[in-house]
């Protein structure tokens, strides 16, 4: 669902001139601008690293809620496969930025009682250690998602409802998923002074308050 706003604002930006999705089944969508590829496994994503050359940014929306979920299978999915990706990138294409979408909450000491705060707090500290020109560490929200989004869950549905009064009464936790895209985007071209992006710093990068 992240993706998919991030995708839709990166159509809609003119700065952005070429958008590869990387997928692990098709999404329906035809626009001049975008190329896809399906990956089955995102293990072995160097097979394809020809085609990866030559982008500014990767904006990594993947990941998996942990309700349900043992420890070492939402590490694989969420650190694993991350690291994984990321280190092919840097290795083709060190000039590239590489934007992680991450969670408020997280746990940056790696240390603390939640556990899918732990193993995001590692992946994002993990991920600054890359050789990228840069490495951004989104922390979003509560969001409101994108007019025009096909793939919305429930849960986005009732933010979208609640969004108005979440908004006033919890401003530095909410956010909409428009904003995250356009201060993704942003970053990705200039830099911010902080490698960990809140809800409050993407606010802050859409009014130009940095």
């Amino acid at each position: 669902m992240v993706g998919e706003g991030v995708l839709l604002e990166c159509i809609q930006n003119e700065k952005v001139s070429e958008i590869l999705i990387l997928n692990r089944k098709h999404y329906e969508i035809n626009h001049a601008k975008v190329k896809e590829i399906i990956v089955k496994d995102f293990m072995q994503v160097e097979s394809i690293q020809d085609a990866l050359q030559g982008y500014d940014a990767c904006f990594f929306c993947a990941g998996i809620s942990s309700v349900g979920l043992k420890e070492d299978v939402y590490r694989h999915i969420t650190y694993d496969i991350t690291m994984h990706v990321a280190k092919t990138l840097s290795s083709i294409n060190p000039s590239m930025t590489f934007i992680y979408v991450s969670g408020s909450g997280t746990d940056s000491t790696e240390k603390g009682k939640l556990m899918w705060a732990r193993v995001k707090g590692k992946t994002e500290n993990d991920l600054l250690k890359l050789p990228f020109k840069a490495v951004y560490n989104f922390r979003p929200g509560m969001m409101k998602s994108t007019p025009g989004q096909k793939n919305v869950n429930w849960g986005f549905k009732i933010m979208d409802a609640l969004y108005p009064f979440m908004n006033f009464l919890f401003p530095a936790f909410v956010s909409t998923l428009q904003e995250v895209a356009k201060a993704m985007i942003t970053v990705s071209q200039h830099k911010y002074y902080k490698a960990t992006i809140e809800v409050n710093d993407v606010k802050k990068i859409m009014t130009g308050m940095q």
